[in-house]
């Protein structure tokens, strides 16, 4: 204020991003960046090493394994944004209250508001941004996976051959071995044991190669010689060749569509249960990103004296029973149990009384009534 004594005090108009503001923005868009970036290295670890174990089998290519671990970065990122925020305000509101500048903000005057405005600075933006990762990048980044998978299990017949080593089929009823291979895909100097159905069948051939002819797949060796016989015994049968095929059965690989990676147009028009509560738990990411972080402010004042972390084992359990509870209401709705309508709202609904009672308990039932009427000063 300034004193002008002829006509009273001026009050200067309030800035609409105040110091404060940007503090506590930039201790949560920090935090936000380092929780999130634990919780994707964790999830999108555990989940590549399955995909290596799908490589070391032969059913994925191994030039494709970076392109999977990127595409599953940008998945496990959108689905765990709002966890991400939600403890980021718990331990940087509980860092506050621990340190007392809570104390200091509500001796100046600022309260529930002063917070959540800070919040909202961050969080509006960040929720209009995930609507659109959640419900375009993320179904578009699975859909490169599937078809990425797919084209690993069409192409697993010759998936592991490499030249130089002993590669093991049909657990290890099938060794092959090669010395070179070119860069048209062209083996040479090849070895294959067979030892299927108790016979025992060897191979050595000059070269190989895989060739695509009207009737199938074949594995084509040229110049070599083939031995038969069972094992024990002296009746051998020694076959020589200048070109040998053998057709290689083709895997049959069905063009699945997983409702993750459907187009979010077809879910607007569709009128499949289970497309609906994809369309649900799409939408419920920037949803629950907004309610986490409505629900993270007084709930970071509950246990003031537990230190930064005294309220995030409260705040994991709050998470995983909402999680859960919302991966339940998607299964009603896939089984009809429930109608769309209600599973759609009536997880968040419930998780938004319960930010209203931790506010109520937090700021006291009074002063959320009035502030409701529009009658708190």
């Amino acid at each position: 204020m300034e004193a002008d004594w002829p006509n009273g005090y001026k009050i200067r108009p309030r800035k609409l991003i105040t110091v404060l503001d940007k503090m506590i923005v930039k201790d949560l868009f920090m935090t936000v960046l380092s929780v999130l970036a634990v919780i994707v290295i964790i999830i999108v670890s555990r989940k590549f090493i399955r995909i290596l174990d799908d490589a070391i089998s032969g059913q994925v290519s191994n030039d494709t394994l970076l392109s999977i671990l990127g595409l599953k970065t940008i998945v496990a990122t959108v689905e765990f944004l709002p966890v991400a925020l939600f403890m980021a305000v718990l331990m940087v509101m509980g860092r506050m209250y621990r340190d007392h500048e809570m104390a200091g903000i509500s001796s100046a005057g600022g309260g529930a508001g002063t917070l959540y405005r800070a919040l909202c600075i961050l969080v509006l933006p960040l929720s209009l941004l995930t609507v659109g990762l959640s419900l375009y990048v993320a179904p578009w980044a699975e859909s490169q996976v599937d078809h990425l998978m797919q084209q690993g299990e069409a192409s697993a017949d010759q998936r592991g051959i490499a030249e130089g080593k002993f590669t093991e089929f049909s657990q290890g009823d099938l060794i092959f071995y090669v010395e070179k291979i070119d860069a048209d895909g062209n083996m040479h100097n090849v070895f294959v044991q067979n030892s299927q159905q108790g016979d025992m069948a060897v191979i050595n051939a000059e070269s190989a190669q895989f060739r695509d002819l009207s009737d199938g797949r074949y594995l084509i060796f040229e110049q070599g010689e083939q031995v038969k016989g069972l094992p024990g015994a002296l009746n051998y049968v020694i076959e020589q060749f200048d070109e040998y095929a053998v057709r290689v059965e083709a895997k049959a690989t069905a063009n699945i569509i997983h409702r993750q990676s459907v187009d979010v147009e077809l879910l607007w028009v569709s009128k499949d249960s289970v497309y609906l509560a994809e369309l649900q738990r799409r939408f419920s990411i920037p949803l629950g990103l907004l309610l986490l972080g409505f629900i993270a402010v007084p709930l970071a004042q509950i246990s003031p004296r537990g230190g930064v972390y005294g309220n995030v084992f409260l705040g994991f359990l709050i998470y995983f029973t909402y999680g859960n509870l919302l991966r339940a209401s998607e299964g009603w709705v896939i089984n009809q149990t429930i109608p769309p309508w209600l599973g759609g709202i009536g997880v968040n609904v419930l998780l938004l009384i319960v930010g209203g009672v931790l506010l109520g308990r937090l700021y006291g039932w009074q002063w959320l009534l009035l502030k409701a009427t529009g009658k708190a000063s």
